[in-house]
């Protein structure tokens, strides 16, 4: 039956092509070669985001009145809703981990190399989009850590030169974190952040497949010495190792969501005090010394502002902060000005 149905495929599509690709592409082996599977765990922990997602989309209500009630009801009434929402929320901080392991493995072996620099930029590019999915799907069970984890982070946009204002409204759909953030963060998880992964990430992969893995620059020197590299096929044997690290990444999210059920907390309320360990960040930005007479070409004066909360009368107050001044040369700015952050220092109040 499975060889009658691949024949009456092969006859309309000329899959002929696809299997003499997949027959003849092979993977070097080498001692670093254990940093390939990096990236196939991550993309197996995004298939398990996409399935956990969608089943979670079936109970789940995107307004302030009633997205913490939908997921208490996901994980206290639907049956194994408190493990679908377990596997999602882990899935969700183990592909952030991996894609940072899989970036620094492919930075250290110096994988960006010519010719595979949009291979390398749509990598990026990724990892942008997977941390933009964790911030928007962290406000959406709509409890007191993450309105208020929310609040800060937007709050953090703020202090982006000119446009700073702009992105925090832009973010919240509004000057507060409301309802109206919500429904934005809800779409910004469900619809816009998948489009963009789908496009960056079948690029991503069709340049891999295209170009093939890269080998450290130790192993092609001496390649190109006259060694040879030994070479596995890609089918059936390096996606069968591939297979295996999904079953220990799996057995991994399993232990976690099964032992460690992530909390769904106390429902979100505006006037309720800061939780304890919600600290606000104040970034100081200034020029040492040395830059500033290297670089006396650069010229810029910014402000950073930040939002701390009165543990007396639980009143919001604007802390500003002068920052990042820098000389001016022949009057007037420079069309472009280099930022380097020299200090930091997190307040908070305790409530």
């Amino acid at each position: 039956m499975t060889q009658q149905l691949i024949a009456w495929l092969d006859e309309r599509l000329d899959l002929g092509a696809i299997r003499h690709f997949v027959s003849e592409k092979s993977v070097p082996v080498h001692r670093h070669s254990v940093w390939y599977y990096m990236g196939g765990i991550t993309l197996f922990l995004v298939g398990v985001q996409v399935a956990t997602g969608i089943l979670l989309l079936l109970y789940y209500r995107p307004s302030a009145g009633e997205a913490y009630e939908s997921v208490k009801f996901i994980v206290s009434q639907v049956e194994f809703g408190w493990l679908i929402r377990n596997l999602h929320s882990w899935s969700a901080n183990l592909l952030i981990l991996m894609a940072f392991v899989h970036l620094f493995s492919t930075l250290f072996l110096r994988s960006y190399r010519k010719p595979r620099e949009l291979t390398w930029v749509t990598g990026v590019l990724l990892l942008f989009i997977m941390m933009g999915f964790g911030f928007s799907g962290y406000l959406l069970p709509w409890n007191e850590l993450a309105f208020f984890a929310t609040k800060v982070g937007t709050g953090i946009a703020g202090a982006v030169p000119f446009v700073g204002d702009f992105m925090v409204r832009f973010l919240r759909g509004g000057d507060e974190v409301t309802g109206a953030t919500l429904t934005r963060f809800y779409g910004l998880h469900v619809a816009i952040l998948p489009a963009m992964t789908t496009v960056v990430l079948g690029m991503h992969l069709l340049f891999i497949q295209r170009q093939g893995m890269s080998v450290p620059p130790s192993v092609e020197a001496r390649e190109k010495a006259g060694a040879r590299t030994p070479q596995i096929p890609f089918f059936p044997h390096y996606v069968l190792h591939d297979v295996m690290w999904w079953y220990v990444a799996l057995a991994v999210l399993a232990a976690l969501a099964l032992f460690l059920p992530w909390e769904l907390g106390t429902k979100a309320d505006a006037f309720a005090p800061v939780p304890a360990g919600i600290s606000l960040p104040m970034m100081t930005f200034s020029f040492s010394p040395r830059m500033k007479s290297e670089r006396p070409w650069m010229a810029a004066s910014v402000s950073t502002r930040v939002v701390s909360w009165n543990d007396a009368a639980d009143s919001h107050e604007s802390v500003a902060s002068d920052a990042l001044v820098m000389p001016m040369s022949s009057g007037r700015p420079s069309a472009g000005f280099l930022a380097a952050v020299t200090s930091s220092r997190l307040v908070s109040r305790k409530v």
